[in-house]
């Protein structure tokens, strides 16, 4: 398939990485964002600004979300102005960490529309957004995550498809989770070592090490 433009619906911190890795892997973007005035420097770098999400939706033949929480997700896509009021055929793909039950619904909406569905969250951060370095879980149909693998390498180093819709979602929780425990046990060891009458700061630099 031959890909002609991407649309990006989110320029925030992890999403304007995303979009110039894109670009410097050759794909045109279209982007929508709350606020105008928040992507200007990438609409000054080439990205084409569009209205609403419906008509970058039609404009475009692969669809990316990267917004703040799961009601933004739900609004984007089926919002009155939303990628499903633009869209027929093609890919959307959700890589905004929402809820897997929110994915299966994107996905089956999507299916009525003859559009392939991906959820596709992302560990990493503003970093790894920035270097192209992020993990990527995926959730949907297999043939639908092997087409889109070269848009995925564009952002990310580890490409991991993990079972039918709403599973990149369960994935990315288990990352949460992992990440959770970890600093409460980073706490809990700061707080030993400042009770021992340790300076904290050499404590972690040395951990670091």
């Amino acid at each position: 398939m031959n890909i002609q433009r991407i649309g990006f619906i989110g320029t925030g911190v992890m999403g304007s990485g995303m979009i110039r890795n894109l670009q410097k892997a050759g794909y045109p973007v279209n982007i929508n964002t709350r606020m105008k005035a928040k992507a200007e420097k990438l609409i000054q770098e080439g990205c084409r600004w569009f209205d609403s999400q419906a008509e970058l939706a039609a404009q475009s033949d692969v669809v990316m979300t990267m917004v703040g929480y799961p009601q933004d997700v739900e609004a984007v896509y089926f919002g009155d102005q939303g990628i499903f009021r633009g869209k027929q055929g093609g890919f959307v793909i959700d890589m905004t960490t929402s809820s897997p039950s929110l994915a299966k619904r994107i996905y089956a909406q999507a299916k009525k529309q003859g559009i392939e569905a991906l959820d596709a969250p992302v560990s990493g951060g503003d970093i790894g957004a920035r270097q192209g370095t992020l993990a990527i879980m995926a959730g949907g149909e297999e043939a639908a995550f092997e087409a889109m693998k070269p848009i995925f390498s564009a952002m990310g180093q580890t490409l991991t498809y993990f079972g039918p819709a709403g599973s990149g979602q369960y994935a990315k929780m288990s990352n949460q989770i992992a990440i959770a425990s970890n600093m409460m046990g980073v706490c809990e060891a700061m707080a030993y070592a400042k009770k021992s009458g340790l300076d904290p700061e050499k404590v972690i630099a040395t951990l670091s090490a």
